[in-house]
């Protein structure tokens, strides 16, 4: 195999570029999108996704590049695209597949392709193995080497990053983990955790987002239920968890291109082989069930308060898929959203400080509003409690509305006492 990694990231998202950015501190690297516009914002020092700073963008030595003529030299190629799921909910390997054939057709002999992208398991040695083989016309396991790390970012102000979680590792033979190791050993802090075979780590990643989302299924269930019991959920789970072994899972919203996609990988794979899965099947089915019952449990509350009200004035505050993060890809908030915008009587504000206002109109358009207005509000709906929204005092709530204001706080962070209704 080569002595020295030559390194291309393909696919400089949430995940690929702040991996881009670790590399190239100890190895030569170019950053791959064929988004032209997002390698034009990357050379100028401007992220999209407010993960890297602009002064370490400039400072870095990524060569980013749309243009595969420029990946020739590369003989590691570490895919980090999208793996998202269609409008049947089945996987989309669309952009896994690209890469992939990117990668073999300028792969060098002895070459290392690995995976980091979330697919179901079996995905690399089934489908994405054969790929290469045809397209780089090269013999597997001689010719070239594959391997799986499955990433773990967390994007938005959370404390969880590349460099300070453990990252597994597999290969399909000992040379690729070697190479592996070398590489990876550079940038994780904690240890590198070795599998068996790749289709375990495959496994491995998967179930990681699918145990949260049965966990939260489970909570946001128990909320439904003890809403029809007038019992406040979150005193029931301050006291539940004074138990040493309880599990402190939030209800909410669950969207994003993890927990509300993996499952469905996982799914996709137990139907193909002969299972029928009932709890992984049900745990995504109560969670995309939620923006409805809000919508309906808060339609219930606008034909009681409001319903002299020809037309209802809603400031809606959140529309990302989690808090913090800019990302509006599977957000559960915009599914809320669309439903109440629906009905003709609503007419809705939408605050968000930190979406990116350009994609969000591209892709709904939706116009966010950057100044509020003071006394008009019949409803404020806070549906994603960013930093810079849980901020603002319930006084300064209260400002924004008329004299019959609900406000309906799916988050809970302000008292019970203080708003009309809470999931």
């Amino acid at each position: 195999m080569f002595k020295k990694p030559n390194i291309c990231v393909i696919g400089l998202g949430y995940v690929g570029l702040p991996l881009a950015i670790s590399l190239s501190k100890y190895f030569s690297v170019t950053g791959f999108d064929t988004n032209p516009q997002r390698v034009l914002d990357l050379k100028s020092g401007k992220d999209i996704t407010k993960e890297i700073k602009s002064n370490v963008l400039k400072k870095s030595k990524i060569n980013y590049t749309y243009n595969e003529k420029k990946l020739f030299n590369c003989n590691t190629f570490i895919v980090t695209v999208p793996t998202p799921v269609n409008h049947h909910n089945s996987p989309d390997l669309s952009n896994i597949i690209s890469a992939t054939k990117t990668a073999a057709k300028n792969l060098n002999d002895k070459g290392l392709i690995i995976f980091e992208s979330t697919v179901y398991p079996g995905c690399t040695e089934e489908i994405l193995i054969p790929i290469i083989k045809k397209v780089s016309k090269k013999k597997f396991n001689k010719d070239f080497f594959v391997g799986y790390s499955p990433e773990r970012i967390d994007p938005g102000l959370s404390k969880y990053k590349l460099n300070n979680q453990v990252k597994i590792i597999s290969g399909s033979n000992s040379k690729s983990l070697k190479i592996m190791k070398s590489i990876y050993s550079k940038i994780i802090n904690k240890k590198l955790y070795e599998t068996k075979d790749i289709k375990t780590a495959e496994a491995a990643k998967i179930i990681e987002n699918t145990q949260r989302d049965i966990n939260i299924a489970f909570i946001n269930e128990l909320s439904m239920l003890f809403h029809k019991l007038n019992i406040n959920t979150k005193e029931v789970l301050s006291a539940a968890k004074t138990k040493w072994n309880f599990l402190d899972f939030k209800p909410g919203l669950v969207g994003g291109h993890c927990i509300g996609v993996d499952p469905y990988y996982l799914k996709f794979k137990a139907i193909k082989s002969g299972l029928k899965p009932k709890m992984i099947s049900a745990g995504r089915e109560i969670n995309d069930s939620i923006p409805y019952f809000i919508f309906k449990e808060v339609t219930k509350i606008f034909k009681s308060k409001l319903k002299s009200r020809k037309t209802i004035n809603i400031l809606f505050m959140g529309v990302t898929f989690k808090e913090d993060c800019n990302d509006i890809r599977n957000s559960k908030s915009l599914s809320l959203y669309k439903l109440l915008r629906g009905q003709k009587k609503n007419k809705i504000d939408v605050y968000d400080p930190i979406v990116d206002k350009n994609i969000l109109f591209k892709n709904y358009r939706i116009l966010t509003k950057e100044k509020l207005k003071k006394n008009y509000y019949d409803a404020i709906i806070i549906a994603v409690p960013h930093k810079s929204i849980k901020k603002f005092s319930i006084n300064y709530l209260k400002s924004l509305g008329n004299k019959k204001l609900t406000i309906i706080d799916l988050k809970s962070i302000f008292p019970k006492k203080l708003v009309q209704w809470q999931l």
